[in-house]
Order: structure tokens, then sequence, then C-alpha cells
């Protein structure tokens, strides 16, 4: 059995540091590296990717609304246009550093706001989608597991992952509960493992009422921004391996997939 662990990286502005990416990117397989408008700078990214380089970790572009202030994590109402710009332009930028780094981007994942955004609305997810197409049909989008996006973009010819969140509570519609909301972000790290080897095993998370919920994901997203991230994501990493799920980058299965 294989699973993808990511998380969010490249996120520290100057001198205003977030997170420990040196640390995650010995636990993760896949890094979702920020591309300037919600968080990260020029030299931290190109930082972050060589590092992600250096232990065979899988790129993403982390695409944002331009929200420096609210760290992309504020809904916004973008004309198309500029949206669909928006989109190209941190692809481009991320595409740059990365072949400055000797390595690629392999695939995007949307970042807070956006993420949920388009996870639901046509309109907005629609510019997502011919953003990427037109920048690079062959990238993979990875989006929340079991929104109406991931039919969308397949639809559209993308490749998609579906993807699920070790740190994050679950309404019984398989949705993720607000952060607005009490009890939205897990801070057991022992429960949120243990929760990790059940959605590789069976499945299914138990929601924030208690229900239980089925989700099928190829990728966990592990937060790198919350207090004892690092320690959290460690022990899902070896949770997960002490039960003999492999973990490796979703897009060397796509890519054993595409040749087989």
């Amino acid at each position: 059995m294989n699973i993808d662990l990511n998380s969010d990286l490249g996120e520290s502005l100057g001198v205003w540091r977030m997170g420990d990416d040196a640390a995650m990117l010995d636990i993760v397989s896949s890094a979702n590296v920020a591309c300037g408008f919600h968080a990260g700078d020029p030299a931290g990214i190109l930082r972050t990717l060589r590092q992600a380089k250096e232990r065979g970790v899988a790129i993403g572009a982390h695409v944002a609304y331009r929200d420096l202030v609210g760290f992309g994590r504020r809904n916004m109402d973008v004309d198309s246009a500029d949206l669909r710009a928006d989109v190209i332009y941190q692809i481009g930028a991320l595409k740059g550093l990365a072949a400055a780094a000797g390595t690629g981007v392999r695939y995007v994942k949307p970042h807070g706001a956006l993420y949920n955004t388009i996870a639901h609305d046509e309109r907005q997810a629609r510019d997502v989608i011919a953003a990427i197409r037109e920048i690079d049909a062959g990238l993979v989008l990875v989006a929340l597991a079991g929104s109406p996006l991931l039919g969308w973009a397949e639809a559209a010819g993308l490749r998609v992952v579906a993807e699920a969140f070790a740190d994050r509570a679950y309404t019984p519609q398989g949705t993720l509960v607000s952060r607005r909301e009490p009890g939205a972000v897990l801070h057991d790290a022992a429960d949120v493992a243990e929760r990790m080897l059940r959605l590789a095993n069976e499945g299914t998370v138990t929601a924030i009422d208690g229900s239980v919920v089925r989700i099928r994901a190829d990728s966990v997203c592990v937060h790198g921004d919350s207090p004892g991230a690092v320690e959290m994501a460690r022990r899902v990493r070896e949770r997960l391996v002490q039960a003999g799920v492999t973990i490796r980058p979703f897009t060397f299965d796509l890519a054993e997939a595409a040749t087989a």
C-alpha cells in the first residue's frame, strides 16, 4: 500500500519565519511550495526547492489569492481574467526558481481560501483549471477528496489527485470543518497518526460528530505551520511505515500508471 505525505512549505517571508522546512522535508514525500502571493520570498523559496531536490521530494506549486496580509485565507471574488493570469504567473515563477534549483514542478495545489472556494465554486474552479492547462497541461491538480473540482478537472483533461488532511476535522458530509469553528484543527499527534492509518487501510475518518465518513485519498496533507507540526508529521509517517504503508510521491505512482 502506498500513500503520499505532503506539506505546505516555503512560506517564510524575509525575517519572518514560518515552520521548519528542512525538518519537514525529511518526513514528507511532496512539498507544496509557496509562490509569493500568500507567503514566501524568492530567496527562501529557492532554498526550500534546493532542499527538496536533495531529498528527492516532489515539488508542487502552492498557488493562492493575492493576499499576503491574510495569508491567503480570506475569501475573494476575483475576476476570471485576473485569477487565470495570477495562477499562470505563480506557476511560472516557481518553475523558474525550480529550474535554477535543478528540479521541476510536478503538480499544483491551491492554498487556503482559493483551495476551499474552487472545491465547489465552478466559475473560479474552471479559471484555475484553464490557467493550469495554459501554462502546462501535464501538471497534476491536487484537490479536496470528494469535491466536485476533481470531476471538473478530469473532464477538462487534467490528471487529479484526491487529498485528505491529517490535522483537520471533517464534517459528516466529508468537508473540512471551518477554521472558525472549535475543534477544526487537531493537535493530538498520536490520535492523528491513528486516524491516518485508518484512512490508509479503510478509506474512512471519524467526523467531528462521531460519525464515520468515507474518504478516498492518495495524498495526505500534514500542515507545517501549526505548533508541533514536525512532531505530528513524524508520528504520522512512523505509524504508517510501521503498519507496512510505503510513503512516496503520488507523482511516482502516476508515472508508473502511465507506462503500465
